[in-house]
């Protein structure tokens, strides 16, 4: 059975990129899509929903969300992201890739329509049940980090399997991107069909219900990419490796790549009359081997994961108070509800473009030319020296407030901007080419089939906890705009981008390797696992044409 196992698994190691690797990273990557979507779009509507329910006309930012409320919209969803990781992580391992992905994906898609209809007579019932919608939208989205990951890494060849894998994940830059385009033309729209007045608390006041139309569609929206690809992901076969490891199937396993690599493999007539069972199973997830195998390498992914996403979240999260600050946008006072949104959508359309999306796409076409290991401890040196400078010199960069006389439109005199600004969109661009990529695909590598999708879980779930910090420590630190607590929580930022280069020495480099050998089941299964393109035997296996259950 182990040559068997082999031989199916040197298939998939050694298969020319074809039609299925790219239906494979589609179908994975619209999850992750819509993943961003949902996770992002919040911050386009957050200050809409202030001044739809908690205006306040005497003040120079109407509108403005108390800090709690604020982070329980933004944040929640967070909460949620972190318990699916962990429970649709352990379950992938236990019932396998395929059965689990359809219900993360039911889920998002429900909470998301949800979120968007969300009921209340109160401003409490109403902000009640958004949070509610978007802690379970989040335990949808939880769920697709580890099985997206894990189903790429084992349906790829182990050429370029960094780039299947991060290409999955790139969809993340283009779900931001696309939330905050859609934002934009709602935006639009509205406020060509329901022109306001010169700005009035009547002028405000008279955008509320058009308004919160608006919020609830953008919210909604993000249903529509994840229902798309629903039946796509059914149609996609159990990965091999789950079936021939796990499961111990090998017959399945064979049949089932057969029809996604159009191959043929001769499997042995008395390994099929045996009992099914597990190939590999001489240790388990916790035990003492475990952490002497893995404990080291499951500390490396989690603590940079962790490290990572709290500078990576405070700057998502805190973009519609970041751009003010830039001078991308004037003044909320200046403006309407809907102007503001709309300013604000488009500002983040503009950095997604030239900052979020490339840095994501600079992954893919260098991680397996580099490596993991230089592009994550590049990433993290360049967030440390892009958010060093931003912190030290945030007085200089923002400049002072400007007299009312002057400049009364602007938050800002004297500064550099477009400095600010370019660091600010550079320190994305190295999140995105950088840790932020890498730290998601290294995971979906490192550990065996049997806990592999619960090992990615943890390490995203530990990532979650980072954001969570960002969501609610460092934002509620700055929540009073104070020049000197934004700098100094730039700077700390900065501080804890230096320790994610530390632990990245913990994390192996992946490149070029089978996932057999990397994990060390090459030598349960008594050989080096995709080794060559043959058989224990020296047969290889002829090609022929036949139709995959993916399209």
């Amino acid at each position: 059975m182990a040559d068997d196992t082999r031989a199916v698994f040197s298939a998939l190691d050694n298969a020319k990129t074809q039609l299925y690797h790219f239906k494979a990273i589609v179908i994975a990557g619209m999850g992750f899509f819509t993943d961003a979507y949902d996770l992002f779009c919040i911050t386009a509507v957050t200050k809409l929903i202030g001044r739809l329910y908690y205006f306040d006309p005497h003040s120079d930012s109407p509108g403005k969300l108390p800090v709690d409320i604020k982070n329980a919209i933004t944040g929640v969803a967070l909460f949620g992201t972190l318990a699916g990781q962990l429970f649709f992580g352990w379950l992938g391992d236990k019932l396998g890739r395929k059965k689990v992905y359809g219900i993360t994906l039911v889920t998002m898609v429900g909470c998301a329509i949800a979120s968007g209809l969300s009921f209340g007579s109160t401003t409490k019932s109403v902000i009640g049940t958004l949070c509610f919608f978007r802690f379970w939208l989040g335990f949808g989205i939880g769920g697709d980090y580890p099985l997206s990951a894990v189903i790429m890494s084992e349906y790829s060849n182990q050429k370029t399997r960094g780039a299947f894998i991060a290409a999955v994940f790139a969809m993340q830059g283009t779900g931001i991107l696309f939330g905050a385009v859609v934002a934009t033309l709602i935006s639009r729209i509205f406020m060509s069909a329901y022109p306001a007045p010169p700005y009035s608390v009547s002028k405000v006041l008279s955008t509320q219900p058009e308004g919160d139309m608006v919020w609830r569609i953008v919210l909604m929206f993000g249903a529509v990419p994840a229902a798309l690809t629903f039946y796509w992901r059914m149609k996609m076969p159990e990965t091999a490796r789950y079936t021939a490891l796990v499961e111990g199937n090998h017959k399945k396993a064979a049949t089932d790549m057969a029809k996604v690599l159009d191959q043929e493999f001769a499997t042995r007539e008395e390994s099929n009359k045996l009992p099914v069972h597990p190939t590999t199973s001489s240790y388990g997830f916790g035990s003492s081997e475990f952490f002497h195998r893995h404990g080291l390498q499951l500390l490396g992914t989690a603590s940079t994961w962790f490290l990572l996403d709290i500078a990576f979240y405070s700057l998502q999260l805190t973009q519609n108070d970041v751009y003010p600050a830039s001078g991308l946008m004037n003044k909320a006072s200046t403006m309407n509800a809907l102007e503001e949104m709309f300013h604000l959508s488009k500002a983040m359309s503009l950095i997604a473009l030239v900052a979020t999306v490339p840095g994501y796409w600079f992954t893919v076409f260098l991680i397996d030319k580099i490596g993991r290991f230089l592009i994550q401890l590049g990433g993290f040196l360049m967030m440390t020296i892009c958010m060093a400078i931003l912190g030290f010199q945030y007085g200089n960069l923002r400049g002072e407030k400007c007299p009312k006389e002057r400049h009364s439109n602007k938050d800002f005199c004297d500064g550099h901007p477009v400095m600010f600004t370019v660091l600010f969109a550079l320190t994305l661009f190295f999140a995105n080419f950088g840790p932020n990529s890498t730290t998601f695909v290294v995971p979906a590598e490192l550990f065996p089939a049997r806990f592999r999708s619960t090992c990615h879980g943890i390490s995203a779930a530990a990532g979650k906890a980072g954001a969570v910090i960002g969501a609610f420590v460092v934002q509620k630190y700055t929540q009073n705009g104070a020049s000197s607590d934004i700098k100094k929580a730039i700077i700390g930022l900065s501080v804890v981008n230096l320790l994610g280069f530390v632990f990245t020495f913990l994390v192996p480099e992946t490149k070029g390797k089978s996932l057999e050998e990397l994990s060390g089941e090459d030598q349960e299964l008594g050989g080096n696992a995709a080794a060559n393109g043959h058989t224990a035997n020296g047969h290889s296996h002829s090609a022929v044409n036949g139709e995959s259950e993916m399209v």
